[in-house]
């Protein structure tokens, strides 16, 4: 048997063996600790990302994808960013401040979240930007410690895959409830459902 021949066929056996022990579609850790992801076909980069919870920026630049692609069967690193615990506090934030609103809404409350985390007027971390003292009214009220919906986990992912390409809001509140005047002296940049957001 020819020497390119054999390798032509060890080749194709290592693929059809690592496409049974990762099936498309799946994520796995690595020996290094590292989150694996096999993409399968229809998704794109911007799908990992969202059911991730990575920023889309940080997943391309870490795979070295400038293009947008996905290839299927291909295996993506996924970058580590938050830890599961920061990840439930914000969800449960989110789910007790953003209940009833829209789904955009509730990412847009998460990115307040994260954008105060970049900002040097804020904590550096999710729990001490959470629980800074008369911030979040969930916290003063006790409704932060109720468990957080689908929707609010979905919203904490999306907002942490967009982070850095949507506003830059550090504020939100709704003026049927808040009659803070110095919340209406902020600089109102959207609004969503009964939120207004703002800098």
């Amino acid at each position: 048997m020819k020497l390119s021949v054999l390798i032509s066929v060890i080749m194709t056996l290592s693929v059809i063996v690592l496409g049974i022990a990762f099936p498309k579609g799946t994520t796995s850790k690595a020996s290094d600790g590292a989150t694996k992801h096999v993409i399968k076909q229809g998704e794109s980069i911007w799908d990992i990302a969202k059911q991730h919870g990575v920023p889309i920026g940080k997943l391309k630049e870490v795979n070295h994808n400038v293009n947008n692609v996905a290839e299927p069967g291909k295996t993506l690193i996924i970058p580590h960013v938050m830890n599961d615990k920061d990840k439930e506090l914000l969800a449960r934030l989110v789910h007790a401040e953003a209940k009833g609103e829209p789904y955009r809404g509730k990412v847009e409350v998460a990115g307040v979240v994260l954008n105060r985390l970049d900002s040097k007027e804020f904590p550096d971390t999710v729990r001490e930007v959470i629980y800074q003292k008369n911030q979040f009214s969930p916290v003063g009220d006790g409704s932060i410690n109720k468990p957080a919906g689908n929707d609010a986990k979905r919203a904490v992912n999306e907002a942490l895959a967009i982070h850095g390409y949507t506003n830059d809001a550090l504020y939100f509140w709704n003026p049927s409830i808040s009659d803070s005047e110095w919340m209406k002296q902020l600089e109102v940049i959207k609004i969503i459902g009964g939120h207004h957001f703002a800098i």
